[in-house]
């Protein structure tokens, strides 16, 4: 079938006529007014067989006179790809031969440069065209509806954009067109001046709300009024850029972001979040916090396969919200900024009743108090021992993460992950190391607040340079070594790509540089390791490689990173003495104090990572016995791959193994949204329930030209050549170059060796990249709202990583 008419066509054909096609033919059945017309299918794209004479005789039953050619291609207005103007559209067409033409431009357009670059963006290899041909509408006033606010979110407003004439003036943003701000309630607005009054205001939200029930998701509507004032409908397709929104609660909630402050803005798998909440449940059940055993943690919320923490009654709490908004320091200014924006907000006012159950406060503080304050005391009295006590801990929450045998059955593997695997660092294994990593994160910090008015900022971050005892630290100077003893077979290393030498030392046809050890230290660690969905570096250790291959290209002796590291350690040692003689002198007492505390953040405040690092076995082990569980699925039919067993939660795959339940149909779903939350750049840091991103009500701060403002995360100051990096894997930077980057976690860091510096979109001045930064002496800026898009690789750009600010240099 080549030519159909719109009339006849549904949301199944979409593969024959395309998403523009469907949409249309879609709203013809449910009864909206669309201007009639025909569509030239896919097969006559295919066969590249035009039928003119069919064409032809379609277009003179429409009447002939002008008449709009569009595309309609296959991967065009889906739920998570729009392709807005990617395609050519031809209006005013008049007369067989100009339809023709017009046909044949439709089709070229699918490969123009544009066109194929957004398809590349939207992991689409390829697509087809189909072309829709329908008759013109001369309108007195046309425009575009949203259902749902794509601004800010919010679901429950809409937004006409208007102007006279033909839409395509306000769709290709050539006019300032009258902008409406509609509620969904049947309301009268307050209507600004222009084209549109209240009768077709609300016509047009009508159209909205029906379109929106009837496709089931938030729409993006092209309309023409006549001058007849009849309302046309030429289009509708999904909003795609909408982030999804948080379960319904029946009120309005706010949810806080905290992924990012742990360097992790990828979405999480399901398996990921499950476990997580999994393991948790037995630290809550070791410390006498009683709650729901089905959601230990019900305040964390997974959205958009991100982790948001339910912050709505600590808001309300009339004591707590008056300290929230210093707490939230660590997360930047603008999620500081949004939240305090909503304690203004009537729908956030205080109310009676705590934001926890108080027992529960009770029974855990009466339990870890106790040997909190003492092994905080003990280690900042010991720091030598306390530090080989955490190490020592380290090593028996290994030892003792013991996985079934081969010989386990599935539903034994399964058992084991739910109820054994994080018992070890969960129950007892992780209060042995807080008194340490609390001592030291209190010993890094406490020196700010003694030294207030004697030392600056960035004197007290050159302190922490250097750090030694950090296991993130300790790790990339270690893949650092592999390097050196890569040297010998550096067109080995530099000249084949990361995946093959992969391949390669997996088969053992590699050269040893002591990459087996290296992964039997650190082959559980991976980008985004908290999720167990992740692959680990021992599964994949591309990579690895592919940062060798980095660091082989650092030819000046300055920047090696180990060189580095020791300059920023003696600068810090260097610094110390000279506040101490400083403070001593203005302050005697306080110099002393904050001297001995200086002094003793040397030997624990790099112990802040240990933590997450204790964690990291437990979190392997289930991986690999989830892959053994997913290849007996795989084998009884009831999931595709081993690792679509990641795309389900613990009690999903344990019905699978007990009952059998079938969850291909599931997998393959939540396989398709995770692609789609891959390609979301940006992640609100504040949510309201309504979709809501609380960032966008807040006024922008003043703006300096050429100058991103963030947040200072490192001290110090570099210029050099701009590198955004959106995925660590197989990323390369030149020695020298200014990594950008949306977040970064230790997956992240071992580029961290041969960069100038860094710039984060995301994070906290307590989160792992900026740790890491300081202690190799690299200057940082942190949450830099879009930088990965405002800055280009290439670009020169000069970092102050004290001021917080990112200036792109004029070069002409």
């Amino acid at each position: 079938m080549k030519l159909i008419r719109l009339s006849e066509i549904d949301a199944s054909m979409i593969d024959l006529v395309g998403g523009k096609a469907a949409g249309l033919g879609e709203m013809i059945k449910v009864g909206e007014r669309v201007p009639d017309g025909f569509c030239l299918t896919v097969e006559a794209y295919s066969s590249r067989d035009l039928p003119e004479n069919e064409v032809i005789g379609a277009y003179e039953r429409l009447g002939g006179g002008p008449v709009a050619v569009r595309s309609s291609a296959t991967a065009e207005d889906l739920p998570d790809a729009s392709f807005a103007g990617q395609q050519d559209t031809f209006l005013g067409v008049n007369g067989p031969a100009s339809l023709v033409d017009a046909i044949h431009k439709c089709w070229d357009s699918l490969h123009s440069d544009r066109a194929v670059a957004y398809r590349a963006s939207a992991g689409i290899d390829d697509a087809a065209m189909a072309v829709v041909i329908q008759r013109m509408i001369d309108p007195v006033v046309a425009g575009v509806l949203f259902t749902a606010n794509p601004i800010t979110g919010c679901r429950t407003e809409m937004i006409v954009d208007a102007a006279p004439g033909l839409g395509t003036a306000v769709v290709d943003g050539t006019v300032v067109p009258d902008h409406y701000v509609l509620g969904h309630a049947r309301t009268v607005p307050q209507l600004p001046e222009g084209c549109l009054g209240t009768q077709e205001l609300e016509q047009l939200r009508d159209a909205g709300l029906r379109l929106q029930r009837h496709f089931g998701s938030p729409q993006d509507i092209e309309w023409a009024i006549d001058s007849d004032g009849v309302l046309w409908l030429l289009q509708s397709r999904p909003i795609t850029t909408l982030f999804p929104l948080p379960p319904e609660t029946g009120e309005t909630r706010l949810y806080l972001e905290f992924g990012h402050i742990q360097g992790m803005l990828r979405p999480c798998t399901p398996m990921g979040i499950s476990l997580l909440k999994a393991g948790s449940a037995l630290w809550f059940h070791a410390h006498g916090v009683h709650g729901d055993p089905r959601d230990p943690l019900p305040r964390m919320v997974p959205i958009g396969g991100r982790l948001y923490f339910d912050l709505t009654d600590f808001v309300r709490h009339k004591a707590m919200r008056k300290r929230l908004s210093t707490s939230l320091q660590v997360y930047g200014p603008r999620v500081q900024g949004a939240v305090e924006h909503m304690m203004t907000d009537p729908r956030f006012a205080p109310r009676r009743g705590l934001p926890f159950r108080l027992g529960n406060i009770l029974r855990a503080t009466a339990l870890l108090a106790p040997s909190m304050v003492a092994g905080i005391a003990s280690s900042v009295a010991r720091p030598d021992a306390a530090r080989v006590r955490s190490y020592r801990a380290v090593e028996e929450i290994r030892r003792l993460t013991v996985p079934p045998s081969n010989s386990a059955t599935t539903a034994e593997r399964m058992r084991w992950v739910i109820e054994d695997s994080h018992r070890a660092i969960m129950s007892h294994g992780m209060l042995g190391l807080m008194g340490p990593l609390m001592a030291g994160i209190f010993l890094g910090a406490a020196p700010s607040g003694l030294l207030k008015g004697i030392a600056s900022n960035e004197e007290l971050d050159i302190v922490l340079g250097g750090m030694p005892h950090n296991v993130t630290t300790e790790m990339d100077l270690l893949l650092w070594n592999l390097a050196v003893n890569a040297r010998k077979h550096r067109d080995i290393f530099l000249g084949i790509p990361p995946d093959e030498l992969a391949a390669r030392y997996r088969t053992g046809q590699l050269p040893d540089i002591g990459m087996a050890g290296f992964l039997d230290r650190y082959g559980m660690r991976a980008a985004a390791e908290i999720d167990v969905g992740m692959p680990r570096w021992d599964e994949d250790p591309a990579p690895l490689f592919a940062t060798i291959a980095n660091y082989l290209r650092v030819d000046d002796p300055e920047l090696a990173p180990d060189r580095r590291f020791r300059q920023a350690a003696h600068k810090a040692e260097a610094m110390i003495e000279t506040l101490s003689h400083r403070a001593r002198r203005r302050r005697p007492v306080r110099g002393r104090i904050a001297t001995f505390l200086m002094r003793r953040s040397r030997k624990l405040t790099g112990l802040r990572e240990i933590g997450k690092f204790a964690w990291l076995p437990a979190i392997q082990a289930s991986r690999r016995q989830l892959l053994l569980v997913g290849d007996d699925l795989v084998s009884r039919g009831l999931l595709e791959s081993r690792d679509d067993i990641m795309f389900l939660t613990l009690d999903e795959a344990r019905a699978a193994v007990h009952d059998a339940t079938d969850h291909r149909r599931l997998v393959a779903s939540r396989r398709a949204d995770h692609r789609r939350e891959l390609r979301r750049s940006t992640v609100p840091g504040a949510l309201l329930s309504d979709g809501t991103d609380v960032e966008a009500l807040v006024p922008p701060g003043p703006v300096q030209d050429g100058v991103l403002t963030g947040m200072a995360g490192a001290a110090g100051q570099a210029t050099g050549r701009a590198r955004v990096i959106r995925d660590p894997a197989g990323a390369y930077i030149e020695p020298g170059e200014i990594l950008v980057a949306p977040t970064t976690d230790p997956g992240w860091t071992p580029l961290f060796l041969t960069t100038a510096g860094l710039v984060t979109e995301t994070g906290s001045p307590v989160a792992h990249g900026p740790t890491v930064a300081r202690e190799y002496g690299i200057p940082a800026v942190i949450c830099v709202r879009d930088a990965t898009h405002e800055i280009t690789t290439g670009q020169l750009i000069t970092i102050d990583g004290t001021a917080g600010t990112v200036r792109v240099v004029d070069e002409d």
